[in-house]
């Protein structure tokens, strides 16, 4: 009501001023502002009981005014607020950018809901519809009373089968022990066996009562055995007829809903990308079972019946992005934590070892799959060290891969075993790897003579590239030679080089037509060295043992047993996905 008008004639408000902080009838706001003065310049608003003031002062520091919004706290601040230590380092801005900024927001808010009116319109009908649905539908109800009848029918049924099995063993004893009673019943005096017994016992003729005799004999000496080991025929406790429904009880009481399944668990130790990518998975222990599972990559989604995927037309040099989740009765359940696989920088060589030029294959074991070899120091290296306590000499073996390399880029990966006294893996010409590994019979010890870690074959030549190019393996370790391509990540790399722990696989990558090589840490694909070597001519791998050691050929993906194959389209591009999956 007009806060100026005379009572009882007071009318109703119409304006208010923001300036005299009161609320005016027509009549009274014209009295009260008349045209001509200062007060009629007044801004006047909508009626109301709560005028806020024109300029807002800080609540702490009187008559200061809120020039200032910290973004970081989401406040308005005086210029004395904005000096206090609570907001050193905060992002402070001037309240009319801050204003400017938030109009902008909101502008740009408001015209999107209003320009989407329509899409709007159609969630609030499919919200609607969900309601009715959710009303109207009763289907989950009916399956869950179906059910519960179910489980009723098959107890009842149950009932009635164990019932008749307890009365027919009833009836069962119950006229074994009739049959029983009967026969210790002729056992009395005046029963047949007993009245017949004594008649027999009056007849004088020998003869006749000798023939009489033998079966009535046979018959009491079966009645006092029965006596004298008297049971009964038949057990009428029945305790072995007791049901033990704890089990079935506790199934009852965890009777609920089906849960979609948890979300898996990515095996790190087995999934990888090599000539394909091997995705393997597990539910967690307390997770119910899944139908099937949804590996998800990319834009696209491929259900999967078993526990592990693989997928094949990959992109060289890439970073794949996959996740997977599993499906039952109740629905998809939880993705699983994203795992990042990198493809290898060309396509994957395969190939087997090759030990026809192994000088001494009495100490040199290839398995029968050709891709493990294994190395036995023999009595040569203990004569070698019984000869000098300060070096003794090693045979160096030699293996090389069954293909020869003509042209193009190619990867494979391979991992030594830790133990090894040295290995040796690379690439090199196969005539000139020949040559060198006939001449000398003996190889000085690193022991004595450090390795280089790096064997170009031509040291002494500079003008054309080496014939081969290794990196050197042994004790846990890898050395890096000083002439690498790529810098320590710890530091500036050293003049004569370093030594890093071996990593769990080996890549090696030969691009043919550049003659270069490099070798990667084939776990996470950083490079870790890279050199020149002569491709003139046919390349092929090589392996090269000093001392005792093992290697193992990282096997094929393609050549395992798996349950299911996924085709990848390579001409798709890298692309950001829904949910939080970026390839």
């Amino acid at each position: 009501m007009c806060q100026f008008c005379k009572p009882p004639q007071a009318l109703e408000a119409t304006k208010g001023c923001a300036d005299c902080r009161a609320s005016f009838c027509n009549e009274c706001f014209k009295l009260y502002h008349p045209w001509g003065t200062p007060r009629a310049q007044h801004e006047h608003v909508q009626p109301t009981l709560n005028f806020r003031p024109k300029v807002l002062t800080c609540p702490e520091h009187d008559q200061e005014r809120l020039q200032f919004y910290c973004k970081s706290c989401q406040m308005l601040l005086c210029s004395l607020c904005k000096l206090r230590r609570i907001h050193a380092g905060h992002k402070i801005a001037p309240v009319t950018q801050a204003y400017q900024t938030l109009k902008d927001k909101i502008t740009k808010e408001l015209n999107y809901i209003l320009s989407n009116q329509d899409m709007v319109m159609t969630q609030i009908t499919q919200l609607e519809n969900a309601i009715t649905q959710t009303g109207v539908r009763v289907s989950a109800k009916e399956q869950l009373s179906h059910c519960v009848r179910e489980i009723m029918a098959l107890l009842t049924e149950r009932q009635t089968m164990l019932a008749q099995a307890l009365e027919s063993s009833r009836q069962r004893r119950a006229e074994a022990l009739a049959n029983q009673v009967a026969e210790k019943r002729s056992l009395l005096e005046h029963a047949g066996l007993m009245a017949f017994t004594q008649e027999l016992l009056k007849e004088n003729d020998p003869s006749s009562f000798v023939h009489a005799a033998r079966i009535t004999h046979n018959r009491l000496a079966q009645s006092v055995e029965s006596v004298q080991r008297f049971s009964l025929s038949a057990d009428p406790s029945f305790r072995h007829f007791q049901l033990d429904v704890s089990r079935m009880l506790k199934l009852l009481t965890d009777l609920n809903f089906i849960q979609a399944p948890l979300a898996p668990v990515i095996d790190t130790q087995r999934t990888l990308a090599y000539d394909q990518l091997f995705l393997c998975w597990r539910l967690p222990q307390d997770s119910t079972p899944a139908w099937h599972y949804s590996v998800e990559f990319r834009r696209r989604g491929v259900e999967v019946t078993g526990t592990c995927a693989v997928i094949d037309r990959l992109e060289m040099d890439s970073v794949y992005v996959l996740r997977v989740r599993g499906c039952n009765k109740a629905g998809f359940g939880d993705y699983s934590e994203e795992v990042y696989l990198h493809t290898p920088p060309a396509p994957v060589l395969n190939f087997y070892l090759d030990s026809r030029w192994g000088l001494h294959a009495d100490r040199l074991v290839v398995s029968k799959e050709q891709r493990c070899a294994r190395s036995v120091p023999g009595l040569s290296l203990l004569q070698a060290a019984d000869r000098a306590l300060t070096s003794c000499h090693l045979t160096a073996d030699l293996l090389v891969g069954d293909v020869a390399i003509t042209q193009g880029r190619h990867y494979w990966a391979c991992s030594v075993e830790p133990g090894s006294y040295l290995v040796k893996v690379g690439v090199g010409l196969e005539s000139k790897l020949q040559e060198w590994f006939h001449l000398p019979e003996d190889m000085a010890s690193p022991r004595y003579d450090p390795d280089s870690g790096h064997d170009s074959g031509a040291e002494d030549s500079s003008d054309s590239p080496p014939p081969f190019s290794f990196l050197t393996m042994g004790m846990g370790k890898i050395y890096l030679p000083s002439s690498s391509g790529f810098t320590n990540s710890n530091g500036p790399s050293s003049p004569a080089g370093v030594t890093y722990p071996l990593p769990p696989r080996l890549g090696v990558c030969l691009d043919f037509e550049k003659g270069r090589v490099t070798f990667y840490d084939a776990h996470s694909l950083r490079p870790l060295w890279e050199g020149p070597v002569d491709c003139s001519a046919p390349v092929c791998p090589a392996f090269c043992f000093i001392g005792g050691g093992a290697l193992q050929l990282q096997e094929l993906v393609a050549n395992r047993n798996y349950l299911l194959l996924i085709n990848l389209q390579t001409e798709q591009k890298f692309q950001t996905v829904t949910e939080g999956l970026i390839l």
